[in-house]
C-alpha cells in the first residue's frame, strides 16, 4: 500500500492498472457504433448464447436466440435515441450507475489481489481491535426479590458457599439457573443491559452478589470466565483477507479519485458559502 503515498507518477501507474484490469474483465461494447449504423456481429451472438446458457443450462433455440437479438437491437436503438434527446443528462439513476461502475474497477482490482501471510499478519496487528473475540462467561444464578433484606442475602451466600443446594433458595423464574458460556450480547439480551459487565466484579468459583437486573437481584457463581482475545491469523484468515481487501479498495478508490480529479479545474461553493446559503 506504500505506492499510494508516492507522487503523482504512481497515481498514473495506478490508473493504468485499474483501467487495464477493467479491460481484461469486461467484454467490448455489445454493439458497435459505426456512425449511423448498428452492427450486431458474431461476437454479440456468442455473448447472447453464453448468457442464455449460463442462466438456463442449455443452448437457446433458434427462435429464442432470434428474440434475444431483437431485444438487443431494440435496446440499442432506444438507448441511442435517448442519448440524442439528452435523456441521460441530469438523470441521477444513470449518474449513480456510472459512478458505481467506476468504483467497481477498484473493487475488482482489490479483490483479485492476494497478499502474502506477512502482509495479512501486519494488517491483523495494526487493526487488532477489529478482530478481537469478545469475552465470555458461564455462570449459575438464583433470583431474589429487590426487597430482600441484606442480612438474609448474606445468610444465603454463606449457605451457598458452604455447599448448600442452590435450588432450595431459588423461586419461580423465567431465567435459567445455569447460563452456558456466552458473550456480553447474549447475557445482556437475557438478563438486561449491563448485567455482563457487573459479573466482572465477582470472584470465579464462588457465589457472590447481589447483582441487580431488570428482574430483581441475583446471586451468581462464575464457573468459567474467558477474557477477550485476539485469534491467530490461521483461525480468521478469511476475515483478515476480506478486511485487508476492503481497506485496499478504499485506498485505491481515494487514489483513483484524486488522480482523476486533478484533470479538472473545480469551481464549487466553499463551506462558508454553504453556511451563508443556509443562514447559519
Amino acid at each position: 500500500m506504500s505506492i499510494l503515498k508516492e507522487p503523482l507518477f504512481h497515481f498514473f501507474l495506478l490508473g493504468i492498472a485499474i483501467f487495464g484490469w477493467f479491460s481484461y474483465l469486461n467484454d467490448p461494447p455489445s454493439v458497435r457504433d459505426d456512425g449511423g449504423q448498428i452492427v450486431i456481429d458474431e461476437q454479440d451472438i456468442d455473448r447472447l448464447i453464453n448468457q442464455f446458457q449460463s442462466t438456463w443450462q442449455r443452448l437457446p433455440t433458434p427462435q429464442e436466440l432470434n428474440g434475444m437479438q431483437d431485444a438487443l437491437l431494440r435496446q440499442e436503438v432506444l438507448v441511442r435515441e435517448a442519448r440524442a434527446l439528452g435523456l441521460d443528462q441530469g438523470d441521477s439513476v444513470v449518474r449513480n450507475r456510472l459512478a458505481q461502475k467506476m468504483e467497481f474497477l477498484t473493487l475488482s482490482l482489490a479483490q483479485s489481489t492476494n497478499p502474502d501471510d506477512a502482509t495479512l499478519q501486519a494488517h491483523l496487528a495494526e487493526n487488532h481491535e477489529r478482530f478481537m473475540q469478545p469475552g465470555r462467561v458461564a455462570f449459575q444464578q438464583i433470583g431474589l426479590e429487590l426487597s430482600t433484606d441484606p442480612t438474609q442475602i448474606e445468610a444465603v451466600l454463606v449457605a451457598l458457599n458452604g455447599g448448600a443446594d442452590p435450588a432450595q433458595f431459588s423461586g419461580p423464574s423465567l431465567l435459567p439457573p445455569n447460563q452456558p458460556l456466552s458473550n456480553a450480547r447474549q447475557v445482556d439480551t437475557k438478563f438486561g443491559r449491563g448485567f455482563f459487565a457487573s459479573l466482572a466484579e465477582l470472584p470465579k468459583g464462588k457465589w457472590g452478589g447481589p447483582v441487580p437486573s431488570s428482574y430483581g437481584l441475583h446471586l451468581v457463581k462464575i464457573d468459567i470466565s474467558e477474557p477477550a482475545s485476539l485469534p491467530s491469523l490461521d483461525q480468521i484468515r478469511d476475515d483478515v483477507l476480506f478486511d485487508w481487501r476492503r481497506d485496499l479498495k478504499n485506498e485505491l478508490s481515494d487514489a483513483q479519485f484524486d488522480a482523476l480529479q486533478a484533470k479538472y479545474e473545480v469551481t464549487a461553493p466553499t463551506a462558508e458559502d454553504i453556511a451563508r446559503r443556509l443562514g447559519q
